[in-house]
């Protein structure tokens, strides 16, 4: 069994390289700017240079991209190579109706095809301890579970195309209610006296514990903001989830805010750090 990869970016490389290191057959890669293969080569991966010969070459096709546009774009372009004993898995986080049109094209070419985003970042991606979340027929479901635990060690069946990315919008939609929570409070003790590491140690010993705290102190402490997960990336998220519930008429109020954080962290120049970042835009909001 054959398994082709596309897009190569923070979170697509290292998973690549946790199939081409536990895979036992070929594996294919690609990606938009050459470059970022080489690492995956010298392990001994092959690479493409088109997402169509990949795919023409590939029985599993793997997709990890950054945005529903570019999600498209890559179907488009191999739907030429797409026919029944081929799977697409789709990892990438994307609109949920657009997955489910691209899902629709798939199925028409007799290929299956599953949504399985991811959650967790680039240090997971590298140890392979992903949770990941999939939307797919059964069967489909159960033929790629274990490609899918090269990648991740938490993997969740969740219905129908475009469930998983249901369950990873609600997902990030959370976090991002939790990181303002966060981002607010501590900002407000630290106006008060408190540093950083005591905020952390104090809110271990309560109710308000929390893992982006856990995961990010350290960071926020250093005012290192290097990026696991991009404020871009996340703002793309947020803003899918309100569309999402305005289509399904849930109201959302903490998320707006949210939303407002995100646009105020762009509107600073922020859209490459780490999402983390944000807390500049709760420091100076003016």
């Amino acid at each position: 069994m054959k398994i082709g990869f596309i897009g190569l970016g923070i979170m697509g490389e290292p998973m690549c390289a946790n199939i081409v290191k536990k895979h036992n057959d070929t594996v294919y890669c690609a990606n938009r700017t050459p470059g970022k293969e080489a690492a995956l080569v010298a392990a001994g991966a092959l690479w493409c240079e088109s997402n169509l010969q990949l795919a023409f070459l590939s029985d599993i096709i793997i997709t990890m991209v950054p945005r529903s546009e570019d999600s498209e774009a890559v179907y488009e372009q191999i739907l030429p190579a797409l026919c029944p004993g081929k799977t697409c898995i789709d990892m990438s986080t994307v609109d949920p109706k657009v997955s489910v049109r691209i899902a629709q094209k798939v199925s028409a070419a007799g290929a299956e095809f599953a949504d399985a985003p991811v959650v967790k970042s680039r240090p997971a991606a590298e140890a392979g301890t992903l949770g990941i979340y999939v939307g797919a027929a059964k069967e489909t479901f159960e033929r790629i579970l274990p490609v899918l635990h090269y990648m991740g060690e938490n993997v969740l069946y969740l219905g129908g195309n475009g469930r998983g990315l249901v369950m990873k919008i609600c997902h990030n939609a959370l976090v991002s209610q939790i990181q303002n929570g966060v981002n607010e409070t501590l900002t407000l003790a630290a106006s008060c006296g408190i540093d950083i590491p005591s905020f952390a140690q104090a809110v271990s010993y309560g109710g308000a514990v929390n893992a982006y705290l856990d995961t990010k102190k350290n960071a926020l402490y250093e005012g290192n903001y290097e990026t696991a997960f991009s404020v871009e990336n996340m703002a793309k998220d947020v803003g899918i989830c309100l569309d999402l519930a305005r289509e399904r008429g849930v109201y959302m109020p903490g998320e707006e805010n949210a939303a407002k954080v995100y646009e105020r962290a762009l509107s600073m120049g922020l859209a490459r750090e780490d999402f983390c970042a944000t807390i500049k835009a709760v420091r100076d909001p003016a």
